[in-house]
């Protein structure tokens, strides 16, 4: 198994695990392998260096991005967990709640630019997260 650092054209550093060099080299020419933060799928590989089991051995330490980037995904866990999903209807729901038509919870879903602002408009208050890709599917 190998494990590569990798970076994002917008600089979000995760890490990669392979079965070889060769599948890393044809996932990275395939443009298969995607940015857990973003989505992006400009990654490059970062110079590493091995890790060694020692004993004795503490963990790396991350630097102020990772911890950012850690924080980020935490809490993007945090409202997927938390929130009930209803996907392209998220402008109606969101009336739907805000006009008692529904029942009060919190939702997560999609909206156009276009709805976003009128939900404003309206007085609905909106938050936008970008969620990766891989967080909108659903895990079995």
């Amino acid at each position: 198994m190998k494990v590569y650092n990798l970076c994002c054209e917008t600089d979000h550093r995760f890490e990669g695990w392979f079965s070889s060099e060769d599948d890393f080299l044809t996932q990275s020419s395939q443009h298969l392998i995607e940015c857990p933060f973003c989505g992006n799928h400009a990654i490059k590989r970062l110079p590493s260096s091995p890790r060694l089991n020692i004993s004795g051995a503490t963990a790396p330490v991350h630097d102020d991005s990772h911890r950012a980037q850690d924080q980020m995904m935490q809490f993007t866990h945090r409202v997927i967990a938390n929130t009930e999903d209803v996907g392209n209807q998220f402008a109606e729901e969101a009336r739907r709640i805000h006009y008692k038509e529904a029942s009060e919870r919190a939702i997560r879903g999609v909206a156009t630019v276009e709805e976003r602002a009128e939900l404003i408009d309206e007085g609905i208050d909106v938050v936008s997260l970008p969620l990766p890709n891989h967080l909108k599917q659903v895990l079995q």
